[in-house]
């Protein structure tokens, strides 16, 4: 995979993560600063560790889910893993301003 063609598939997993939404919270995952990590692998497997606004967050399995399938549409993909993770616990200052602006903490 040439660096073009990984950036390509970077970007456009940011994109698609802009996507997906917390059903109670109006602002997408990625600007709520839950996506701590995305890394593709030389094996075109995407990973990407997020976490939840809160641990009991009723709605877990179906962000999970949503987010596993748009980046497994991605084109040049072979793969998605998507880890849930707690460290470093989420605050609303992993938020993006656009986000705080949006959630009227600004």
């Amino acid at each position: 995979m040439t660096p073009e063609e990984r950036l390509k598939i970077e970007e456009r997993t940011i994109e698609v993560l802009k996507t997906v939404y917390d059903p109670e919270i109006p602002v997408d995952i990625y600007n709520l600063g839950l996506i701590y990590r995305i890394e593709l692998m030389d094996d075109a497997t995407l990973e990407v560790d997020m976490t939840l606004t809160a641990p009991n967050c009723p709605a877990a399995d179906f962000i999970m889910e949503d987010v596993r399938l748009k980046i497994a549409g991605i084109e040049g993909v072979a793969d998605a893993k998507v880890n849930l993770v707690f460290e470093p616990e989420w605050d609303k200052d992993m938020m993006s301003d656009e986000a705080k602006l949006e959630l009227g903490f600004m």
